[in-house]
């Protein structure tokens, strides 16, 4: 019984190892092109000399890039922007067409990589060719270029001065014509400014709650204030615009800001690692900037940059100068007589929460929502000023 048993289990071993030859030959992928009279498949003994393919199988789905829509706001169509990227040429973790590719598929019209141009611990001597003097500073420009032009990705040439103590603070130079000269005066950051705004360029104040860790950390226990070194380059025209909102901290006192000293209102990513590990995918709760633009390109952008038509999107909220941030909410919610009161229906993907005859309700991105009668109504999660949300007359 034993010695029958141990030659049933041979021949089963047999079978299945020639059957699994076999299958194995059906799938074979030759790393070389055949010849004409080497065209005949392999034997089976031969099988496991090939390779397989499971491309198929181990293939992740396809997806599609994020599709946002926002109407045009009269006028003006709403591009979506992020002003304050970096890449393996500062201290990012990226190359600079990743960059491009992440912001399509972040459903993006146009972005900025904006570089360190004194701290580039990422880039080495070996990196590339346009960098191995590490002294260009519009290496990153250059090779996110062509890809953007191919993806139609508006791209704007930027950079991040980061040589003033705190505060001042750090600063994004956007449409600038060259990095090179800014950072040939690297040792004095007012003299960078300088040169930036001569080359046309918009200075925006980054992240104005944040100092050095080794300073302290967020704020160092300091409220925030713009302080007689602001007054000093803003009147000599060499600050346009502040971040309200950066990476994933929100600075409230900068819609005041923005108010009362006529600057532009920008919230960005600030991203140095990859977006799937700063975000995830598609995350709509990732920061951008909204450009109200007469039209889809790069002059039309830096045109609405510096008529301060710009509009902070993050976390779910909405942060902007009033007239603005009204003239968007009326071409994305549409308002109509009903029944029972008045009807809602949001025509973008931008969320609202709703306050009208002391109730609160959530008007869904591409949904619709029914309010009693009102003369007025506040957008809870749209601000206008610190802690001020939208009030809409109807």
């Amino acid at each position: 019984m034993r010695k029958f048993e141990r030659g049933a289990s041979a021949i089963r071993r047999h079978h299945f190892l020639k059957g699994a030859a076999l299958s194995a030959a059906a799938l074979i992928v030759s790393c070389q092109p055949l010849s004409a009279q080497d065209a005949a498949p392999p034997k089976a003994a031969d099988a496991h000399l090939f390779a397989v393919s499971y491309g198929e199988a181990l293939r992740p789905p396809k997806t599609s890039p994020r599709k946002i829509t926002i109407p045009d706001a009269g006028d003006f169509k709403v591009l979506k922007g992020d002003f304050h990227i970096h890449t393996l040429f500062s201290d990012g973790l990226v190359m600079p067409k990743d960059r491009v590719n992440e912001a399509i598929d972040n459903g993006l019209d146009v972005i900025a990589i904006t570089d360190h141009i004194e701290y580039r611990p990422n880039i080495g001597k070996d990196a590339l060719k346009l960098a191995q003097s590490n002294d260009n500073h519009n290496a990153s420009y250059t090779l996110a270029k062509a890809e953007a032009d191919k993806k139609k990705l508006i791209l704007v040439r930027g950079t991040e001065i980061t040589k003033s103590v705190m505060p001042p603070g750090h600063f994004n130079a956007l449409f600038i014509t060259d990095a090179n000269p800014i950072a040939a005066v690297v040792d004095d950051w007012k003299k960078m400014l300088e040169v930036a705004t001569e080359q046309g360029g918009f200075v925006q104040w980054n992240h104005p709650g944040w100092v050095a860790p080794k300073s302290g950390g967020l704020s160092n226990g300091v409220p925030m204030s713009f302080t007689a070194a602001h007054e000093e380059a803003l009147a000599k025209g060499h600050i346009h615009g502040i971040e309200v909102f950066n990476g994933t901290l929100l600075f409230p006192i900068v819609l005041d800001w923005c108010n009362t000293r006529d600057l532009a209102p920008t919230a960005n990513s600030d991203i140095h690692a990859s977006e799937w590990n700063a975000y995830g995918h598609q995350n709509p709760l990732r920061p951008m900037t909204l450009i109200l633009a007469s039209e889809r390109t790069h002059d039309a952008v830096r045109e609405a940059f510096f008529a301060k038509r710009t509009i902070g999107w993050a976390a779910g909220q909405i942060f902007g100068r009033q007239p603005w941030v009204e003239k968007l909410f009326r071409a994305c919610v549409e308002i109509k007589a009903a029944d029972t009161g008045l009807a809602l229906r949001n025509l973008s993907d931008i969320p609202c929460v709703i306050e009208a005859g002391g109730k609160t309700a959530e008007l869904p991105p591409q949904g619709t929502l029914t309010i009693p009668p009102a003369k007025k109504l506040t957008v809870a999660n749209w601000f206008t000023a610190t802690n001020q949300p939208l009030a809409i007359d109807l």
